[in-house]
């Protein structure tokens, strides 16, 4: 019973995330005739949630309050500020409801996973189970948008049928910020320790930095999420401008493949070693956005449908690798504070450069000026193999214990 309170739990939390999150850029650029930079401002609020993210946590959640409860207020706070997104008729209203709303939403990604592993005995055979029904929200999100209600169709579109997918989202926050509350308890772990900015940010894991193969992976992981960015920012604005029918739900393709390539990861990291398996995560990265820039509607979908299935080895290949990577180079006192610190360096710091570059790019390149979105996937195509020549140059062959449980 238990196990299915925490999957439906999942399921909700990605739903809500999935379900207006994919569409934004197109919401915006065609309901709110929002500019590549507006677009750009918007989805990094994203990457001030991750920033402000820690603090909620380590700073008020570890401390104070049962892990459901204070997940229940924030997706009830949610449920309020998507409401407002929904009833926002221009950017300079939208803005601020998105930025809170990511700062709500953001805490509760940590959230539902100090609830799942308050209630399991072996994580590491257990957690999966859970944690799928995340994706498979995800994927159903988009499903329902696309074949149920056709929201993004091109009439969908212009009718402004997008709006309706923040009332969705508002209807399913609701919805799991009363759940939350029928939850098992989770009190907080860290009642009565002393927990200041330095270990929420994760300062003890920089001496990490001290060893070259970390720096360079570190470095690589904020500069790789620039062009991780442009995907986020880009894709569904790119298949629906180009007339890709149902692009919320050929998208979800993304995160088939991701359960599949979660899959083979122990396969490869013990057969080729972490260094090859993060290359093949980043050439991922440039192939996907070459397909992308030669890809169309027609002739090439095929192209297309590639591109949105590589996901699962752009993001399984590199980003899941280098948290396991992460975990073993780190001592067994700072894991936690070294896995902060990756994520706020990346989701943080590094997804925030690259909405800004994305949203720079996307408005230099603007298709009214002559250019084609060809021009924009190519800047972070080759983008993304700079940084693997880079890598491939810098990093050097090391054997590490890298259990994928």
């Amino acid at each position: 019973m238990i196990t299915l309170r925490l999957s439906i739990m999942m399921f909700l939390q990605f739903f809500i995330w999935g379900g207006w999150f994919v569409t934004l850029g197109t919401y915006l650029a065609n309901t709110l005739s929002a500019s590549g930079g507006q677009v750009g401002m918007a989805f990094s609020t994203q990457s001030w949630g991750a920033i402000i993210a820690p603090f909620i946590i380590g700073l008020i959640a570890d401390r104070y309050f049962n892990a459901e409860r204070i997940l229940g207020v924030l997706h009830l706070l949610g449920a309020a500020l998507m409401y407002m997104l929904y009833q926002a008729q221009d950017f300079s209203q939208f803005y601020p409801f998105v930025l809170g709303y990511m700062i709500a939403y953001m805490p509760t990604l940590a959230l539902v996973n100090s609830v799942s592993f308050g209630q399991m005995q072996d994580p590491s055979k257990e957690f999966g189970k859970i944690r799928v029904w995340g994706t498979i929200g995800w994927i159903v999100a988009g499903l329902v948008i696309s074949y149920v209600f056709s929201w993004d169709s091109s009439s969908g579109i212009a009718d402004g049928m997008l709006r309706n997918t923040f009332m969705l989202c508002a209807i399913a926050s609701l919805a799991l910020g009363l759940f939350s509350f029928t939850l098992p308890a989770t009190p907080p772990k860290g009642a009565g320790e002393k927990t200041g900015v330095k270990d929420v940010l994760g300062i003890d894991a920089l001496a990490m930095l001290k060893d070259r193969n970390f720096l360079v992976f570190f470095l690589s992981s904020v500069l790789i999420c620039i062009p991780l960015a442009f995907y986020y920012q880009n894709a569904n604005p790119f298949l629906t401008e180009i007339g890709v029918e149902n692009a919320t739900g050929k998208m979800t393709l993304g995160q088939v493949s991701e359960v599949l390539f979660m899959l083979l990861l122990p396969v490869f990291l013990n057969r080729f070693g972490i260094k090859l398996t993060l290359l093949i995560g980043m050439a991922a990265w440039v192939l996907r956005y070459v397909l992308f820039a030669y890809g169309n509607a027609d002739e090439g979908i095929a192209l297309l449908i590639i591109g949105i299935a590589l996901h699962g080895i752009c993001y399984d290949f590199f980003f899941v690798s280098g948290q396991i990577y992460t975990d073993a180079k780190a001592s067994p006192k700072i894991k936690s504070a070294a896995q902060g610190l990756i994520t706020l360096a990346t989701y943080g710091v590094g997804m925030l450069i690259g909405f800004w570059v994305a949203g720079q790019i996307t408005d230099a390149y603007a298709l009214d000026t002559g250019h084609s979105w060809a021009d924009i996937w190519m800047f972070p195509a080759g983008f993304a193999a700079v940084v693997l020549v880079l890598f491939l140059l810098l990093f050097k062959g090391e054997k590490v214990s890298t259990d994928a449980g």
